[in-house]
């Protein structure tokens, strides 16, 4: 099967649409919008393990671990808006959920780490 530049241009474009929509229906912000909101002054939070944030982490990321998240919620500000990130999304979006379940308001998810440019 041969597919001539114009196919392979549409299909492109359907798989990042097709990305564009998932992220939006997990909850995930743009790198974009997640600079902006820690421009502005919300709490950049990694709820990776310590030794993933010493390997690499977001300069002014507060680490956080998720399997310590319920034990440590009062060290994050209620009244700060929150992002959090992780190695893929999926730490971070466990995170989101159990941090809105407890009362927080502004709390988004980058996703994965490699998200922020």
């Amino acid at each position: 099967m041969t597919f001539n530049l114009t196919t392979l241009a549409l299909i492109a474009l359907v798989i990042l649409i097709a990305l564009s929509i998932v992220r939006k229906k997990m909850n995930f912000i743009d790198p974009q919008t997640a600079r902006q909101l820690v421009d502005e002054g919300a709490l950049l939070v990694d709820v990776r393990t310590p030794q993933e944030y010493n390997e690499h982490h977001i300069p002014g990321a507060l680490n956080l671990p998720l399997q310590e998240l319920e034990a440590r919620t009062d060290e994050l500000p209620k009244d700060r808006t929150l992002v959090l990130y992780c190695r893929s999304g999926n730490r971070s979006s466990m995170a989101r959920r159990y941090l809105l379940s407890r009362g927080y308001d502004e709390v988004h998810d980058l996703g994965a780490i490699t998200s922020w440019r």
